[in-house]
């Protein structure tokens, strides 16, 4: 029982310590920040407005509905609400009513307000789903710049491992009189530039784990670390499709596109609102109303007069009336239009800027393009140029155990292979995230596997 509860109690504490010490995929940081970033609140916010605004649209169609009551209390002179006669006695009256209106004609003007506000949800979601494309694709960049500056520091501190074990045979040769006492110097200088390599990279690590921690909005940037992996060049076949087959698939779907089109229609909804000021507005009425008056005296049916209750009253001075009111436009400062004008401007400014949009859109998948292209390529020259610059440093590490070669000469060889690596990684994850980008423009969602 107690070896039992022993093992259960380090199961416990391995669990609260790997929790303790969680490494962040790719995926789990572009869902998290999808999912807690303050911007996108925002725009959620503005969705819901936009839901409500739909709302409004729909209750123009409805006819409303109000009731209303007074009272009040007459002292000297007044009319008799029942003989219409003045009088000087003190009276206790109370109206009360229903009255309902309702649009049945405004130009069409309700009918393209409930359109507008069915677009501006679409627009407002597009705009929302744009938003979150942005952050996917800003926290796949931070992520990969982790990763590489990562790589990078494992690459320095390898380095730095093979030159302390350099320094360490020179420091024996030069005690034995073999090489000369310069030779550990140059070589204890490459040490400690390496040394410098490394405490540089800690740094970038540092700074750029802290720029993904902020993307995600984490403010607990000692205990934030992605996984550690180290990803080769993803397989793709994103380059056998054209950079206009790329664009022109884009152009479906994309987000930014969709809210720059849905622009264009508001701005046409607005210009249709706008021209429906110049109709006539035609609308119905119904009112229903009844009083009571304490100094109301009517005949009864054999002609002798009395004051009728409260509530006989109600339904002897109670009435309806209905009908309709047409208002025509004839002038009004030229404001309506001026308001046609406006709206004619706004659409027109909406088209060229979706024009533009669409103009920006191919020009940045021709950029990536180009891109991966070039970048596929730069990481190709840099990984010969490694494997060159690596056999060199062997040839050169032989002459040099030897005695042929100078410290100087060696450490120069040395750091053209540092040089080399650090190209390849450059290169390796410039090209990975330019690739991403491309897919991305391309529906792919954005994935390092």
């Amino acid at each position: 029982m107690k070896l039992k509860l022993t093992a259960i109690l380090i199961v416990l504490s391995f669990g609260i310590t790997t929790a303790q010490q969680k490494k962040w995929t790719l995926e789990e940081c572009v869902f998290y920040a999808v999912e807690n970033n303050l911007t996108i609140e925002q725009f959620e916010l503005d969705l819901e407005n936009a839901e409500i605004d739909k709302s409004d649209a729909l209750g123009n169609f409805l006819p409303n509905l109000n009731a209303s009551t007074s009272g009040s209390s007459n002292t000297g002179f007044s009319i008799n609400p029942t003989t219409n006669a003045p009088t000087t006695s003190t009276a206790y009256n109370v109206n009360g009513g229903i009255s309902s209106n309702v649009t049945l004609f405004d130009g069409l003007r309700n009918v393209h307000q409930m359109n507008k506000a069915k677009l501006s949800a679409i627009a407002s979601q597009y705009r929302l789903d744009n938003l979150k494309d942005d952050i996917r694709l800003n926290v796949a960049n931070s992520y990969l710049l982790v990763l590489s500056n990562k790589e990078s520091l494992k690459v320095f501190r390898a380095q730095f491992a093979v030159t302390e074990q350099d320094l360490k045979r020179t420091k024996e040769l030069v005690e034995s009189g073999v090489v000369p006492k310069g030779d550990l110097l140059e070589i204890e200088a490459t040490a400690a530039n390496q040394e410098q390599q490394i405490v540089n990279g800690e740094s970038l690590v540092l700074i750029s784990r802290i720029n993904l921690a902020q993307l995600l909005q984490i403010t607990d940037y000692e205990n934030f670390d992605i996984a550690d992996e180290s990803f080769d060049i993803p397989p793709s076949d994103i380059l056998n499709n054209s950079a206009k087959v790329i664009f022109d698939k884009a152009l479906s779907f994309r987000n930014d596109i969709k809210f720059s089109q849905a622009t264009v229609d508001l701005a046409k909804k607005d210009l249709d609102i706008a021209k429906g000021a110049v109709y006539p507005t035609l609308s119905g009425f119904m009112q229903y109303g009844t009083r009571y008056s304490d100094v109301t005296v009517i005949p009864d049916i054999n002609g002798v007069p009395y004051t009728p209750s409260f509530k006989d009253q109600l339904w002897i001075f109670d009435g309806v009336s209905y009908g309709m009111q047409l208002n025509v436009p004839i002038f009004n400062g030229f404001s309506t239009k001026n308001n046609i004008k406006r709206s004619k401007i706004s659409l027109e400014k909406a088209k060229l800027q979706f024009e533009q949009d669409k103009l920006d859109l191919e020009s940045n998948i021709q950029q990536a393009y180009v891109d991966v292209t070039t970048f596929y390529k730069a990481w190709e020259a840099a990984e010969k140029t490694l494997e060159a610059r690596r056999l060199a440093y062997q040839y050169s590490k032989e002459r040099f155990d030897v005695g042929l070669m100078n410290a100087f000469d060696f450490s120069q060889s040395q750091s053209r292979v540092d040089n080399a690596e650090a190209d390849v990684i450059r290169t390796k994850y410039n090209y990975i995230f330019r690739l991403k980008i491309l897919e991305y423009y391309f529906g792919i969602p954005i994935s390092l596997n």
